[in-house]
């Protein structure tokens, strides 16, 4: 383990208000000890670190300028907090994070009073600023108080809808809120669209030019790599009136581009503008992502995610893997399935990597669409690529597909198009939290007419279920899978096309039968193991659809055993609901079967691993052993029989 780095001044530091003992050149200081701690609990933890290190000084500057808790400060997705975290005392839990019982890796309400709003998922900061701003205006109370409201929002981040839907309404209120745009031209993937082009074109005009004059912020100023960026400003954009700016247009007073690393700028351009504020203000800074850690800089991704690493080399350990991960696996699938079929193609919302499309991308450039943080906009897109005769596979993490979710109903479902949905990160996640949990996808595309929803139990289902979304032309179809690892079983050549709605027996026994929908199907087997140990063989099935379910084989299962569980890696109402409903228009229950439903529990599950997670689920192979027990009252207590 690498030693810990000499922090003096930053040792200093219990809160915000101790930073404002410092003088500014005390703050650069600060701002260096600050980033080095950073690199140093990263590398012990794993992480996001390039956001984090690219805002090293916004953050100190923030925090000595603004009176927080009291002035709220909004960290857009919040991957770039732990520079905040460690200044707003939590300096002594950092090395927990992202770990049981540890700090979360995101802002959390529960976690601390600086954390006055939650986030994980994009585009929400400027919504939450002006609410506050509202809130103080109207009079409103919360802990700490509320004074001014400050959002931070990333290039990439503000290409999403709903930051202009909130910038238009705060600019129509008028109320005093601060935007920084944190423009590093680097989100998780490269940027993309039109807005990252026009923050490439953008000066910075007429306005507040006595702010920038303070600041330094001139251009020529700026030190490389910066200057490059802020050279982007020459031009105007065409069709906006002399001397406005798109920001200018929706209401706000527009400041900079300015130099995000430079404290002599930042410390006294941020004073100037708290003091004369009156409405809505956007402060533009050039950032560089992993600023500070030539590893980072380095880096295709400058260091978004990382595992647990050596400081001084940068080099990650991670543990060997036993088998392909499930995304990479799809991303194959469907470059396999792309080559036989040119009307294949892909969207994705500003994840290409997350969900596998790279390979698409490299292979088939002019067949995959990376729409950008819009996953509103993917999930029409993909619709009417459906209408016109392609055939796209629409890959989103669940909890990003849920933000397209009226998308999916009004136009693909209603329309039944035939629109593939991947979707990954299925089920519990591990360190990323609840945010990032796939719970309820089941639920919400199970419950829609004419959806097909599929789940695989492993790698080689899982290119199965591409071949057959692939071939299903009748309307929409989603499959699921989840993070990590597959389970190591051979994969097919090519994918088999699955019968739709056609389940499969695993193990034939007697008395009760376990239905598992998805991966859990791994933990079902250990548990079959364990009863058959007390004599006890119950009878296993691979339901492989959650719609349209396999009728005559539950059917089937529930008429010859005493109990029927199914076993999902969802939230309550989804396959089990679905099972339930069946079983009991059938009357199946009148005739006495004893059925449970072995789902997600109704409550949030915090960062752990993902085996510690589902222990709190209770859905692991000794929980599903227990449940078997129970539902056929046998004591669990007491040797197993040989």
């Amino acid at each position: 383990m690498s030693a810990r780095p000499d922090t003096p001044l930053l040792d200093r530091v219990q809160s915000p208000a101790d930073l404002k003992q410092f003088s500014d050149a005390e703050l650069t200081q600060v701002a260096k000890e600050l980033r080095s701690e950073t690199i140093s609990a990263v590398s012990e933890t794993g992480g996001h670190l390039g956001a984090g290190l690219g805002v090293v000084e916004l953050t100190v500057a923030l925090h000595a300028v603004f009176d927080t808790p009291r002035d709220k400060l909004i960290w857009d997705v919040g991957h770039q907090c732990y520079p905040h975290k460690i200044l707003t005392g939590r300096r002594d839990r950092i090395r927990t994070l992202r770990q049981e019982g540890g700090l979360s890796g995101f802002t959390k309400r529960s976690e601390s009073v600086y954390d006055p709003f939650g986030a994980a998922h994009s585009s929400t900061s400027i919504s939450a600023a002006l609410g506050f701003a509202v809130a103080r205006d109207l009079g409103g109370q919360c802990e700490g108080g509320l004074g001014d409201a400050i959002a931070v929002i990333g290039d990439g981040s503000i290409s999403a809808g709903m930051a202009y839907e909130a910038m238009n309404n705060a600019g129509h209120l008028d109320k005093r809120l601060f935007v920084i745009l944190n423009d590093n031209d680097m989100s998780i993937a490269p940027p993309v669209g039109a807005m990252s082009s026009y923050l490439s074109r953008l000066y910075a005009g007429e306005p507040f030019q006595e702010f920038k004059a303070a600041a330094k912020g001139a251009v020529s100023l700026l030190p490389e790599p910066f200057r490059e960026g802020a050279k982007r400003a020459k031009e105007m954009i065409k069709g906006m009136a002399v001397g406005g700016t798109l920001f200018e247009e929706l209401g706000f007073s527009y400041v900079g581009p300015i130099d995000g690393h430079d404290m002599d700028q930042l410390l006294p351009l941020l004073r100037t503008l708290r003091q004369r504020a009156t409405g809505p203000v956007m402060l533009h800074i050039i950032t560089k992502k992993g600023k500070g850690y030539a590893p980072a800089e380095a880096a295709r991704d400058r260091g978004h995610a990382t595992a647990r690493f050596d400081v001084v080399t940068g080099k990650q350990f991670k543990a060997p893997s036993n088998a392909p991960s499930y995304t990479a696996t799809f991303g194959k699938a469907l470059v396999d399935e792309a080559a036989r079929d040119d009307r294949i193609c892909a969207v994705t919302a500003a994840m290409p990597d997350g969900t596998g499309l790279n390979l698409m991308a490299e292979r088939y450039p002019s067949r995959c669409f990376d729409v950008a943080i819009a996953e509103q906009h993917g999930v029409t897109f993909a619709a009417a690529l459906a209408a016109g005769g392609m055939k796209p596979f629409c890959a989103m993490y669940s909890t990003f597909l849920q933000r397209g979710y009226d998308q999916v109903v009004h136009d693909v479902a209603i329309q039944r198009l035939p629109v593939r949905f991947a979707i990954d990160r299925a089920g519990l996640v591990g360190a990323d939290g609840a945010t990032h949990a796939g719970s309820f996808d089941i639920a919400y595309m199970a419950n829609l007419p004419g959806m097909v929803v599929m789940a695989a139990a492993d790698e080689a289902e899982l290119v199965h279920m591409v071949a057959t979304a692939a071939a299903h032309d009748e309307g929409p179809i989603a499959f699921r899978y989840p993070r990590g690892e597959g389970v190591g079983v051979d994969l097919p050549e090519r994918g088999e096309v699955l019968e739709i709605g056609k389940g499969r027996m695993i193990q034939q026994g007697k008395r009760v039968a376990l239905l598992s929908l998805g991966t859990r199907l791994e933990e079902v087997r250990k548990a079959a193991e364990a009863l058959s140990a007390r004599g006890i063989t119950p009878t296993i099935a691979d339901a492989r659809f959650a719609k349209p379910l396999d009728e005559a084989m539950i059917l089937d299962l529930a008429a010859n055993h005493e109990a029927l569980i199914t076993i999902e890696e969802g939230a309550i109402g989804g396959f089990g609901s679905h099972v339930a409903q069946l079983l009991a228009e059938n009357g199946v229950f009148d005739d006495g079967l004893k059925y449970r439903s072995m789902v997600l529990p109704d409550t949030f599950i915090d960062q752990a691993s993902p085996k510690a997670m589902y222990d709190v689920a209770a859905m692991n192979a000794e929980q599903i052993e227990a449940k078997v027990l129970d539902v056929l009252g046998i004591a669990t207590l007491g040797t197993r029989r040989a």
